[in-house]
């Protein structure tokens, strides 16, 4: 499929987005609905002495004021840490309830909630619940979690995990031997993903089944249903049905069960109503996951001419209050995947401790380990060629990876890659020889500009197993059914178009299905660049397959063998006297059992095993810097990727530039804090800076990919791409234009503050 056959008839979704008939859950409000309102903690780490309920429930309008004692009553169970990897030592799953138990832990851990006629009085009513705490002790950084009273008893100095992974003896010989050795301390900050819907769910019972009914804005409803029936109500799952309308965005932030989605179906089973909880932008800076929270220390070891010998990572990863659905999983094996990059280094070897903190609980955000992995490294490169004299686009060709299969020293294996290619692509863009004259005319206007380099490896695919397939409906529409799950990114137009190229029909015989645990069997949402690689990749197979039983029912109706059938447009044919069948009259006959025996041609695929695919590229920027203000202006971005084969290129596109302006929000803005006894800093969008879009560049995007062999399509993860590169990339320009003033370092995010008293102090110190 071309790009331009594929993105000729634009996005399918569109027209209901453009003109307000958009389907998000946070839009609903269904008649009679009761509204739940969640009471929070206002402290970091406290006892719960009490809760008075009294007057809150005499509000006009409350139908319920509960606590975890109710739930207690129930039985109900806790949300599960599902994340599977062997660590060095075992994993500590504390239990998490709905409601906390006996002690509250972060800012924001759900206490109590109300449900009501409405928004405004259920809102009201949770201002008189009245809660007496005890308050303890807070721990907010990682390090020193590490030296403090447990949170939790079962985690002495609140160690969660320790995990392990690479040979040390080699990567302490190479370091022993090498030339130069670059060692880093550095911190990927805390952040929120905050999509622009907020997190939203609908509660129900259906009084004709039993079953528990869950809307929800998510991205892995399966899961989201697994966890719900099994770990917390003990039910069997098809007791429990979750779907999913249009979503607003996610990032990994929608792909898990949360308290609140407990909450919706128990206050639905107790009041025997429809009951609606919708999320607000400081509840979902509070009380959703967070994402990143990682110092590591680095070293970096080469010999004289600059050949990577060794590289070594020890990190510690703040998991926040509790260990999240996959959160222990981004520091650990999901990092361990892409450590090393795009560069062949012989000996690797990574240590990370995942810690409890007084903090909101951190999980998967966009890249989940990969941009930690990416970032270390290639801030490492860019002080080896700063401190010992490389250029960083030739140190970087020096020891990519341009053989293939390679094997990484951690063990990935990477299949294909055009690596090299895109660094020298990405180096020509940039006119990097006319940069000393741009740097001279900024000067000259006392700014100071920066070119900075980055390259990125992704590891892409998340959950190694998905089910995708084709249906024949009673209305003569072919549905699409898949268990990967759209939240913005196109994937109706997508999987439509691979339908339609497929089988030579055009789009409006499609029905995208997806995101409804009662007509998807099983599924793994979206996470992990997975969707064309795991979802179309599999759909595609299941068309090939569809139409390989279809022949030979074909052949009989046209009387014929089937190895003399052409198919196209739709039809079966029979080149010699042009005699032909629709696709539609074999489905029939097949379902009709004309043959004898002959099943219906409805195909689904369940593929396991999957391997991962490598996307890759270079990306370079040019920053300029007020030193007087600290303002920083991205002059320029650009960016050559390796996605394989491109199915969409406006689609692609768009996946790159939003990871980008994500990427760059961490870079230069975005920060979750807290204050030493734990109190949220940045706990509303006053507080909490996201990019706008007069903070970005137009990105000058390049496709410079190879296919894998990976799935039917070739294709790669695009997904995730952008928020990975883009923090090492803008660092590494920003660095550039302020170490001639003096500047050795800066962390992220490079605020104009931050980068202000960076000149400042360095101004001083010479």
């Amino acid at each position: 499929m071309s790009e331009t056959d594929s993105a000729a008839g634009g996005r399918i979704e569109d027209l209901r987005f453009v003109t307000g008939a958009g389907r998000y859950t946070a839009d609903r409000d269904p008649f009679g609905a009761l509204h739940l309102v969640v009471v929070r903690s206002p402290h970091a780490h406290a006892d719960i002495v009490a809760i008075d309920t009294a007057a809150a429930a005499a509000m006009p309008g409350v139908a319920g004021v509960f606590t975890e004692t109710d739930l207690a009553r129930d039985g109900l169970g806790t949300l599960p840490c599902s994340v599977a990897f062997e660590p060095a030592s075992a994993l500590t799953v504390p239990p998490r309830y709905a409601l906390a138990r006996g002690r509250v832990r972060y800012v924001g851990e759900p206490v109590a909630f109300v449900v009501a006629e409405t928004r405004a009085a259920a809102e009201d009513a949770a201002e008189l619940v009245a809660v007496d705490y005890d308050e303890r002790p807070a721990i907010v950084g990682a390090a020193e979690a590490l030296a403090a009273p447990p949170i939790w008893d079962e985690a002495p100095a609140n160690l969660a995990v320790t995990f392990e992974k690479g040979d040390r003896a080699a990567t302490d010989a190479a370091f022993a031997n090498a030339a130069h050795i670059v060692e880093l301390d550095l911190v990927n900050n805390r952040v929120s993903a905050m999509p622009m819907e907020p997190r939203a769910a609908i509660g129900d019972l259906d009084p004709a089944t039993g079953t528990l009914v869950l809307e929800v804005s998510g991205q892995g409803v399966h899961g989201i249903r697994d966890a719900l029936a099994g770990d917390v109500f003990h039910l069997d799952k098809d007791a429990i049905t979750v779907a999913a309308r249009d979503v607003g965005g996610g990032f990994g932030l929608k792909n898990f069960p949360y308290p609140e989605h407990v909450l919706v179906l128990w206050a639905a089973r107790r009041t025997g109503r429809t009951v609606r909880w919708v999320s607000s932008p400081s509840e979902d800076l509070m009380g959703a996951v967070h994402g990143r929270a990682m110092r590591y220390h680095g070293r970096l070891a080469l010999d004289a001419d600059g050949t990577f010998l060794a590289l070594e990572v020890d990190t510690i990863a703040e998991l926040g209050a509790y260990a999240s659905t996959v959160g222990p999983g981004a520091s650990t094996a999901a990092m361990s995947t892409a450590l090393g990059g795009i560069y062949d280094i012989p000996a690797m070897a990574m240590r990370s401790r995942g810690v409890f903190t007084n903090t909101c609980p951190v999980d998967a955000y966009r890249g989940a380990g990969k941009p930690e992995a990416n970032y270390v490294l290639e801030r490492l490169i860019d002080a080896a060629a700063r401190r010992c004299g490389f250029d960083p686009v030739a140190l970087r060709l020096a020891n990519v990876v341009d053989r293939f299969p390679h094997r990484k020293a951690l063990g990935a294996e990477l299949d294909s890659g055009r690596y090299r290619e895109a660094i020298e692509l990405a180096a020509r863009l940039a006119d990097r020889d006319g940069f000393a004259g741009r740097r001279t005319e900024a000067q000259s206007r006392g700014r100071r500009l920066g070119l900075g380099v980055a390259c990125f490896l992704e590891s892409a695919r998340g959950t190694p197993q998905e089910e995708a397939g084709v249906r024949f409906a009673e209305d003569g529409q072919i549905e699409l059914v898949t268990g990967t799950e759209s939240n913005g990114q196109g994937h109706e137009t997508t999987f439509t178009d691979i339908a339609a190229q497929r089988l030579g029909l055009p789009r409006d015989r499609f029905r995208y299905v997806q995101a409804d645990t009662r007509k998807t069997r099983i599924g793994f949402g979206h996470g992990g660049a997975r969707s064309m690689h795991m979802g179309a990749g599999t759909l595609a197979t299941a068309l090939d397959q569809m139409l390989d039983r279809a022949r030979p029912i074909a052949a009989r109706l046209l009387q014929t063998e089937p190895g003399r059938l052409g198919y196209e447009a739709g039809r079966f044919t029979v080149p010699e006297d042009g005699r032909s069948v629709g696709l539609d009259e074999v489905a029939r006959a097949a379902a009709d059992g004309a043959f004898g025996g002959e099943t219906p041609l409805d195909t689904l695929i369940h593929r396991t095993d999957a391997p991962f695919t490598f996307p890759g590229g270079c990306h370079i920027a040019e920053v300029e810097v007020d030193p007087e203000t600290g303002a920083v202006l991205i002059r320029r971005y650009i960016a050559v990727d390796d996605y394989g084969t491109v199915l969409n290129r406006t689609l692609t596109e768009g996946q790159v530039a939003g990871g980008l302006a994500q990427g760059i929000g961490q870079a230069l803005a975005e920060a979750i804090v807290y204050e030493d006894g734990g109190q949220l800093l940045s706990g509303s969008l006053m507080d909490y800076t996201l990019p706008r879009a007069d903070d970005l560049p137009a990105f000058e995007i390049t496709f410079h990919g190879t296919p894998t062999a990976a799935n039917a399509l070739g294709v790669k993860g695009a997904g995730q791409a952008g928020c990975i590169s883009a923090p090492p990339t803008i660092i590494a320009a920003l660095l550039d234009a302020l170490s001639p003033l003096g500047v050795a370092t800066i962390e992220m995010p490079a605020t104009p503050e931050r980068v202000w008293r960076a000149i400042t102090d360095a101004r001083a110190a010479a």
